[in-house]
């Protein structure tokens, strides 16, 4: 179906979504946790270099790919970083990304299509500057470009919002079907609207709004993923979820308490967040989510990061943090998906990465026609 680099590749999660028609020419992620676990998945991983993307030569990748990926890093750009932007250490490797692209461009090798995800924080960074720059950076590579906020929960019980900018080739003929002339939800929030009418003119003479149709509604509910028996981690002692229990607001304990009404398995999430208390003072709290979908993974720096659940059975309630294996199934990956034995490198793994079924619903509508227009045309020629 087509061919493709990917860049801040992780453990593969891009390629996950791919699915088994796209050819990996070349693989890149500084981490070698990460990069283990990428072997381990991907018959050996050949393709992958463990490096910084600001060392590489393009000399080194093969062939010319239909598309670049790149989940470049968030942390400079989401709420919790330090603010940065893109001239953060971590987030600003996106312009070293773009200097891969343009190397290969001087080479007759520029990729066809060129897609890029990150935090939604990126709209608002510096006052719209960021998302300014990254519009900018596709407009003077060469490329038409289309920003997209998908949630993972369209596909999988996690509340995950991610930002996806996805450009095309200036000279690829693109099928008007592709495209709309008006911003629609859920793909063209309001946040991503009011960061497009921030783009000055000349940027925004490149701009897209990408026709995405909506998934068939989900299946699956975070229940549907919770292992009885883990081997990753330990259900909590009673003592240890009473004091759970016991760091929740009274808001959050009557979530409790109508949770145990409801006759059925209910699994929350759980949070532990600083607050103030009525008398000013910071103090911790535990916050509690049972909407059948989990909060978004992020990667465990602090024990704060890492997620508990809560299973509700009428009276009985039980806690222990979430599993290896079920944060692999928020991201969509397949059971038979190999994960690190050691517990914090599993769930920065997956905390990190892209969650693999939105890949395929990119890849399904947009970059598979744009990468084999013949192929596509002669599915339509069937169909008709």
């Amino acid at each position: 179906m087509g061919s493709f680099y990917e860049f801040f590749a992780g453990g593969g999660m891009a390629r996950a979504g791919l699915g088994e028609a796209w050819t990996c020419l070349f693989a890149n992620d500084f981490d070698a946790k990460k990069g283990a676990a990428y072997r381990a998945n991907w018959r050996g991983g050949e393709e992958l270099v463990v490096e910084d993307i600001r060392k590489l030569d393009v000399d080194d990748m093969a062939d010319s790919p239909d598309l670049v990926w790149g989940s470049f890093p968030c942390q400079d750009l989401s709420l919790a970083g330090a603010g940065a932007g893109l001239k953060g250490e971590r987030s600003g490797t996106f312009y070293a990304f773009w200097d891969v692209i343009r190397a290969l461009a001087t080479q007759g090798r520029a990729p066809r299509l060129v897609a890029v995800e990150n935090v939604c924080g990126a709209l608002t960074s510096h006052g719209g500057g960021d998302f300014q720059a990254i519009c900018k950076t596709f407009s003077e590579a060469g490329y038409r470009y289309g920003a997209l906020v998908i949630n993972a929960d369209l596909f999988v019980p996690q509340s995950r919002p991610r930002l996806f900018v996805i450009g095309v080739r200036k000279d690829v003929d693109l099928p008007p079907d592709l495209t709309q002339s008006e911003p629609t939800e859920p793909f063209h929030t309001r946040a991503l609207r009011r960061a497009v009418d921030g783009l000055p003119e000349t940027v925004l003479s490149d701009l897209l709004w990408w026709r995405l149709p909506e998934p068939a509604p989900r299946q699956k509910i975070f229940a549907d993923l919770i292992e009885e028996a883990p081997d990753s981690v330990d259900w909590h002692d009673p003592d240890q979820t009473r004091a759970l229990l016991a760091m929740m607001s009274p808001v959050n304990r009557e979530k409790v308490e109508a949770a145990k009404a409801m006759g059925r398995r209910v699994v929350g999430g759980v949070y532990r967040r600083t607050r103030f208390d009525e008398k000013g003072n910071k103090v911790q709290r535990a916050e509690v989510r049972f909407d059948d979908v989990a909060g978004c993974l992020r990667t465990p720096a602090g024990g704060s990061s890492r997620q508990i659940i809560l299973v509700v059975e009428g009276q009985r309630v039980r806690s222990r943090l979430i599993s290896a294996r079920e944060t692999a199934r928020l991201m969509g990956l397949d059971d038979d998906y190999i994960l690190p034995t050691r517990y914090n490198e599993a769930y920065h793994l997956t905390g990190d990465g892209v969650a693999a079924p939105v890949v395929r619903h990119l890849a399904h509508w947009l970059f598979e026609p744009l990468t084999a227009p013949e192929e596509r045309l002669e599915l339509q020629a069937r169909a008709a």
